[in-house]
């Protein structure tokens, strides 16, 4: 179907100012700059009962995160949340707003996990981040309210590739206990991208292009092992007895077809998964649920698997 007619009208503001960038000349604080100008910090945001910003206490560092807690009584189920960014760019305050519809209508507690960022810190720095708050979370659920048998990961994009791999690892050092996967347009199938249509097919025009995913991906990949399945779970690893897991696409996405071998891969290895394309829609397009109906149906959609998997 064709581009979202919402969609489309950002796009054509987006590739007229696509022409001028420069990627040789782009470095990642200039995108992290022009992320935080684009972002729209006068809406008015969705209420949660309570947010609160902590640091998690780990290993050699401290680990930030925010903590929506909804209406209702704890122990609540717990969504731990890997942002998207392409490794390099988003924080906090980018997946507030998700965060926060997620928290309200998953019923669920939300924890953000502001991992660190490549170039400062490549793989697997961030990765180990998305781990070390996830272990911690779990072995002191009493300090956030939440059931410990009742966790789920998620994420977006490079958030998604996180929440694979962070299932995987709990998988093979036994713990903690994951009992769903959300991963929504995730970053997989990206180190050998040579079998998609959908990087062809969707390589410039769409807000995500081929050239900005390169530009990325040379930010945070390290120069040799690029089939560690740390890096990209769907070359070689074993995904048998991995956590049931719900994969979103977009129609209009270089990572799509990534996206759907995943989910059938894991299908085949036995892995219960619930899989959704988006017609119409493009990479990143949660950031306008509050805006596009479409985008707010796909997320109230995933909230209904998160309460599924959370048996409310």
């Amino acid at each position: 179907m064709p581009v979202h007619p919402q969609i489309q009208q950002i796009l054509d503001v987006f590739n007229r100012s696509r022409h001028d960038v420069d990627f040789n000349q782009l470095t990642p604080q200039m995108m992290r700059m022009a992320t935080d100008l684009n972002r729209d910090s006068g809406a008015e945001r969705e209420q949660v009962k309570k947010v609160e910003n902590l640091s998690l206490p780990v290993e050699g560092r401290s680990i930030p995160i925010r903590i929506y807690t909804p209406e209702g009584d704890a122990p609540f189920p717990a969504l731990v949340y890997y942002h998207g960014g392409g490794f390099v760019i988003g924080n906090l305050e980018t997946a507030d707003s998700v965060c926060r519809n997620f928290a309200n209508n998953a019923k669920c507690v939300v924890i953000s996990i502001d991992y660190r960022l490549a170039p400062e810190h490549p793989f697997p720095a961030g990765l180990e981040d998305a781990y070390d708050s996830l272990l911690y979370i779990s072995a002191h659920a009493d300090q956030f309210g939440i059931d410990p048998s009742r966790i789920a990961v998620g994420g977006d994009s490079a958030g998604g590739n996180f929440a694979t791999v962070v299932s995987l690892m709990a998988k093979e050092r036994q713990g903690p206990p994951i009992v769903f996967q959300l991963l929504i347009y995730p970053a997989v199938g990206v180190v050998d991208t040579a079998p998609y249509p959908s990087m062809r097919e969707n390589a410039s025009g769409y807000l995500m292009d081929v050239e900005l995913l390169n530009w990325f991906l040379s930010h945070y990949l390290p120069p040799a092992d690029l089939q560690n399945p740390y890096l990209d779970p769907i070359h070689g690893a074993d995904l048998t007895a991995l956590p049931p897991a719900m994969v979103i696409t977009a129609e209009y996405d270089p990572l799509r077809d990534g996206g759907k071998a995943y989910a059938d891969k894991l299908r085949d290895s036995g892995v219960d998964v619930v899989y959704r394309n988006e017609q119409g829609l493009i990479h990143s397009f949660i950031g306008f649920h509050t805006t596009i109906k479409q985008a707010q149906e796909s997320l109230d959609e995933m909230s209904a698997q998160l309460r599924k998997a959370f048996k409310i």
